[in-house]
């Protein structure tokens, strides 16, 4: 008998730790035994599931046969209509046919990532940044710079220092509600960078997931909004932190030349995204106050955060620093040199509590000594016993 030939081996992919770490969050927030802070996944008691379950059974019994066929690849007309028509409302006049839907903000992120970026290109990132951002750039070969970034965001002067040295293709930005750190980019930064990417050339992509769940001060316009912007910016969205993750969908809103690259990348990716889902979620938008529910879960997230950061000064070891967010569902913390967040995880599991290491988030050298803590998934009541539980395992 011959002997057997294995088959090649797998592509080498340098995402794979960042990839176990979404993995572990998630598998954390899944156990009963522990309060886990871990995951970035919003308050269950905003899913409207009767809301959704009545969208579902409108879609399924009116028109089921389209429903459950093919689609175009653009997205359903209606839900394209409707999240343009909430965009224009928010302040960036849009037009429905500016917009691709796409299967969750993640996959907006990847066709981004796709039509821009070569093996070799440069990517700039606020540091820290999205690790799944990092995990996306890392698979195109990309070379990631970080910038250095303080309680209003990125620092536009390094950033200009890296644009000036590295000549990015992309400058990556959360700017609202940061994950991880839960800062915000202030408007004079949003305009610096908007006139940086007109006179040196570079693409911004504006990742907006959080940005509706502002819960203290007033918002503040995209930088896509800003002048010189709007034909090399791309701002991508998402129906997951307020509608419903499960649902994925988002999209992206782009220059129409980029847009059309991204329409061929999805069609080899995925054909479209699922029809049925967008239908309901079509559906459930157009026939519900989606505002006032809004509205209802910035208040329960500013009162989960205002007990979260009540919590820190006695379960935080003497020295340690961490952010106020205003809206969003994050904060960042720094205990002191010296602490190791990822050694020190089994132990705060061990005690019943958990949250994410910060070294995942950095594309330049980490630090160990930061942690990522989501305040969105529980009452005041079980963050108080959490932050207890965190104490202890950092005592």
């Amino acid at each position: 008998m011959a002997d057997r030939v294995p088959p090649p081996g797998l592509v080498p992919r340098p995402a794979a730790a960042t990839s176990s770490v979404i993995r572990d969050a998630l598998a954390l927030a899944g156990r009963p035994d522990v309060l886990s802070f871990a995951g970035g996944m919003p308050a269950s008691e905003l899913l409207d599931t009767e809301g959704l379950r009545a969208s579902y059974d409108h879609v399924l019994s009116h028109d089921p046969r389209a429903a459950l066929q093919y689609s175009v690849t653009d997205g359903d007309p209606l839900l394209r209509e409707l999240i343009a028509a909430r965009s224009t409302l928010r302040g960036l006049e849009t037009d429905p046919g500016e917009l691709l839907i796409t299967t969750g903000a993640q996959q907006a992120l990847m066709l981004l990532a796709t039509v821009l970026l070569r093996p070799g290109d440069t990517v700039a990132v606020e540091e820290p940044t999205y690790l799944a951002a990092l995990q996306c750039f890392a698979y195109t070969g990309a070379r990631v710079v970080p910038v250095p970034a303080d309680d209003e965001g990125i620092d536009v002067d390094a950033l200009a220092h890296v644009v000036a040295r590295d000549r990015p293709k992309l400058v990556y930005l959360v700017p609202n509600f940061q994950n991880p750190t839960g800062r915000t980019l202030a408007l004079e930064r949003r305009r610096a960078v908007a006139r940086l990417a007109e006179t040196a050339g570079f693409w911004i992509a504006e990742d907006d997931p959080y940005g509706e769940l502002r819960f203290r001060g007033a918002e503040l316009p995209w930088i896509r909004n800003q002048t010189g912007a709007r034909d090399r910016s791309v701002l991508l969205g998402s129906l997951s932190k307020i509608v419903a993750p499960g649902l994925r969908l988002g999209w992206i809103s782009a220059p129409p030349a980029l847009l059309r690259a991204c329409v061929l990348a999805k069609q080899a990716m995925d054909l479209h995204s699922s029809t049925v889902d967008q239908a309901a979620a079509a559906h459930y938008l157009g026939s519900h106050d989606i505002d006032a529910r809004l509205r209802d879960g910035r208040v329960l997230y500013r009162e989960r955060c205002e007990a979260m950061l009540s919590e820190l000064p006695d379960a935080l070891p003497a020295g340690s620093s961490w952010s106020r967010p205003d809206g969003g569902m994050f904060l960042w913390v720094r205990l002191p040199e010296g602490y190791d967040t990822a050694a020190l995880l089994p132990r705060a599991v061990d005690h019943g509590v958990s949250y994410v290491p910060g070294a995942p988030f950095f594309a330049g050298p980490p630090d160990a000594s930061t942690l990522r803590l989501s305040f969105a998934g529980h009452a005041p009541p079980d963050t108080v016993e959490g932050m207890r539980r965190l104490g202890k395992a950092l005592a």
